[in-house]
């Protein structure tokens, strides 16, 4: 199997780590030919409108629309969630417009309002999902065919569509290798529907600031993953914004 991360900027090395720590082979994606011979994709979180023109310059949005439309799997995280939702108000950049979701950006608040939570998610199994939201987004509108896996205080923040998996949170950021193991059990036919998904039980806890890491040579911050859990207030970076 071999996953392709797309990688024209925000959190590709962590989901490419996580991949090769369950044994995939994963691959960064940064033009349209590169999708040939995939058998799937993830859109990482990072900057929704910053990867928005990427996307637009490099030529990926009709390639991957058309992907998605043909039933190939994309699991979107944070900002990858915001681009594949049809509708984003205030977004000015064009969507994949895949899943049929309506998302607002930043939902929770600036980036002194990031926080961790644990999550009650039935479809990955017994036990909480530290969930990690950084200046996230969440689903307000989600029509018939899409299956709610998460809400936090009452909202979808986990959601599926057929082979369309999208996450308001950075699952790549922590050590639980079950959400992409259950991406990968739905690229392989083996994933089943969940019965619902209750809401979080624990109030979010306010994040230490998250500097964006730069490799030489490459403009992009990338989000690092040393994350804090404090109670003071920050003014932080905009690694994350959607």
């Amino acid at each position: 199997m071999k996953i392709g991360v797309l990688a024209l900027q925000g959190a590709v090395a962590e989901h490419i780590e996580m991949l090769s720590a369950l044994g995939t082979e994963a691959i960064p994606v940064r033009l349209s030919s590169e999708l040939d011979g995939l058998d799937a994709l993830i859109i990482p979180g990072g900057e929704s409108t910053t990867i928005g023109k990427l996307l637009s310059d490099y030529g990926l949005i009709e390639p991957i629309r058309k992907l998605a439309s043909q039933g190939f799997p994309i699991f979107g995280t944070c900002a990858g969630l915001v681009l594949l939702a049809r509708k984003v108000p205030n977004l000015q950049v064009e969507t994949i417009s895949a899943m049929d979701i309506e998302v607002e950006r930043n939902a929770f608040g600036r980036q002194v309002d990031s926080f961790e939570t644990d999550l009650q998610i039935p479809a990955l199994g017994d036990g909480n999902f530290h969930g990690v939201f950084i200046r996230a987004p969440i689903i307000e509108k989600a029509e018939r065919g899409v299956e709610i896996l998460c809400k936090l205080n009452g909202n979808p923040v986990a959601v599926r569509q057929g082979k369309l998996l999208a996450c308001a949170f950075h699952p790549e950021l922590t050590d639980d290798s079950r959400f992409h193991k259950y991406f990968l059990d739905l690229v392989n036919n083996t994933t089943r529907h969940s019965e619902g998904a209750p809401i979080a039980s624990e109030r979010p806890k306010n994040l230490s600031p998250i500097k964006p890491h730069k490799e030489p040579g490459d403009p992009s911050p990338r989000i690092t993953s040393g994350l804090r859990m404090t109670c003071k207030g920050h003014s932080g970076e905009d690694v994350c914004k959607k």
